[in-house]
């Protein structure tokens, strides 16, 4: 069964991000075809990027980028839940794709995102990165609108329309994780014949 991650991609005090990806884990409940984990950028404290080596060498030496990125390695899919800030994706986001590559290759991303624009232009610099660091990404995304998703930009009540887009980008990505699990596999047997 494929594992996902679901990001909550914020670490900024107040944030709307842990509600809109509690209720993304709860409506990932429902399903059977895939275990769901909620993974909170905030509990990994990761400073800015302070590796001196670039992460595609793979030569962690800070014990927060091997915590994270053992965390990491253990999906074949992720949900990333975005702000949108200046239109792009939070800065703690964006901070904790770059501290790794390998740990991401080869891997399927769906995105839920909220904003005044409903989160797309963060969506759309997200989708840029993920291409950078090997993710494939699914077309169906979910977009929040701080005007008629949130009482007074604060309190997370969604429109119920949500969920089917929920569940499409759900479906998709299920499919692709699973797609991607065999591109890894033959990614290693290459990678074998190669050494």
């Amino acid at each position: 069964m494929v594992k996902i991650a679901i990001v909550v991609g914020s670490t900024r005090p107040g944030r709307n991000g842990e509600a809109v990806a509690r209720w993304v884990y709860e409506l990932a409940g429902r399903r059977s075809e895939a275990q769901f984990e909620l993974v909170d950028l905030a509990e990994f404290d990761l400073p800015l990027l302070d590796e001196p080596v670039p992460p595609s060498m793979g030569q962690y030496s800070k014990e927060h980028t091997k915590r994270w990125a053992a965390k990491v390695a253990e999906f074949d899919g992720y949900v990333f839940v975005t702000p949108e800030y200046n239109h792009s994706t939070s800065g703690a986001l964006k901070n904790a794709l770059d501290y790794l590559y390998a740990e991401w290759n080869n891997k399927a991303a769906g995105f839920v995102s909220y904003g005044s624009a409903g989160g797309t232009r963060a969506v759309e610099q997200l989708r840029l990165i993920a291409a950078e660091l090997q993710m494939a990404t699914v077309r169906a995304q979910v977009a929040l609108s701080l005007f008629t998703d949130f009482e007074n930009f604060s309190t997370f009540r969604p429109s119920a329309h949500h969920e089917m887009a929920i569940n499409t980008m759900f479906e998709q990505l299920v499919s692709w994780s699973r797609a991607m699990r065999t591109v890894r596999e033959q990614s290693q047997i290459a990678a074998t014949y190669r050494s």
